[in-house]
């Protein structure tokens, strides 16, 4: 007979390409996983991993059998929620992976009354500006910036019309002044974030239908967006942000707008899940509430 949790250390370790990191994730030793997996082997009486002290892959015959795996454990705990959670009941656990900036400043108090009218569900928020892969990542959802182009996971869009803004705070205009063109921004100092490893600093924007492209430099560079935000605010550079990002700090005047007959790029915002059957009510709720609350920022 299978363990449960047998077959869960199994699908991770396949997912993750690990028993160290399948181990580390369920609070456990490698040689706790290792012996699940032989204890799987000698059930089905084949080889799931091919093991070496540098890698570790599936067999053809753990290749086969791992979806099987998957759905056992898809149905057991589908068969849970039922029995135990009545039909209008939100509860659980959701991961969420945010992008930085997006769920410190915009979403962080939206999921927390999320979380208080749905007592039975649990959250755990995963913010980082790091790319999370959602089909080896523990996550559930990730919202997500960027055109999705990958036809692999599902994709719900949120702010599709979501632009980047040129901001800065009225300190900075005060001593510095305001460009008037795409091309005085060379004159001033700029806040760069690191995106996937390289500096953004080339900012493109649009006027009259035309694409224009500037490089910039500056004194800071970050690769995380919440940094370039509050440097913004402090007055120590201009910043090419998401709308969606700076919307509460241009409403307050933390921030003001630079160039606004310039549009930026457009920047959507997803919420993207490795498969249909992971939107469960939740989600699916979720969803609906923060595209309700972005509409009304880009409005």
């Amino acid at each position: 007979m299978f363990r449960l949790e047998d077959l869960t250390l199994f699908v991770r370790a396949a997912a993750l390409g690990s028993f160290s990191d399948a181990a580390r994730e369920a609070g456990q030793q490698p040689a706790q996983v290792s012996a699940a997996i032989k204890r799987l082997e000698t059930i089905l009486n084949i080889r799931l991993f091919a093991r070496s002290t540098r890698s570790l892959r599936l067999t053809p015959e753990g290749e086969t059998w791992l979806p099987y795996a998957t759905q056992m454990l898809d149905t057991l705990e589908a068969g849970l929620q039922k029995i135990q959670t009545p039909d209008d009941e939100v509860r659980g656990m959701l991961q969420i992976a945010v992008p930085s900036d997006l769920g410190r400043n915009l979403l962080l108090t939206l999921f927390r009354d999320f979380r208080q009218r749905h007592p039975a569900l649990r959250l755990r928020l995963l913010f980082s500006d790091q790319l999370t892969d959602v089909f080896k990542d523990p996550v559930d959802v990730a919202f997500r910036y960027g055109n999705n182009d990958d036809a692999s996971f599902i994709s719900l869009p949120v702010a599709p019309e979501n632009r980047r803004v040129l901001v800065a705070s009225p300190e900075w205009i005060a001593r510095h002044g305001e460009p008037q063109t795409l091309e005085e921004l060379s004159q001033h100092n700029a806040l760069i974030y690191i995106l996937r490893g390289r500096p953004f600093d080339r900012w493109s924007l649009s006027l009259d239908g035309v694409v224009q492209q500037q490089k910039v430099s500056g004194t800071v560079m970050s690769d995380d967006a919440e940094v370039i935000r509050r440097l913004a605010i402090a007055g120590e550079g201009i910043a090419y942000k998401s709308m969606l990002d700076v919307s509460d700090d241009l409403r307050a005047g933390r921030l003001r707008r630079l160039l606004p007959r310039y549009q930026g790029d457009v920047v959507p915002l997803n919420l993207i899940c490795p498969h249909r059957k992971q939107l469960s009510s939740a989600v699916r709720l979720l969803y609906e509430e923060v595209k309700s609350h972005c509409e009304g920022l880009n409005a």
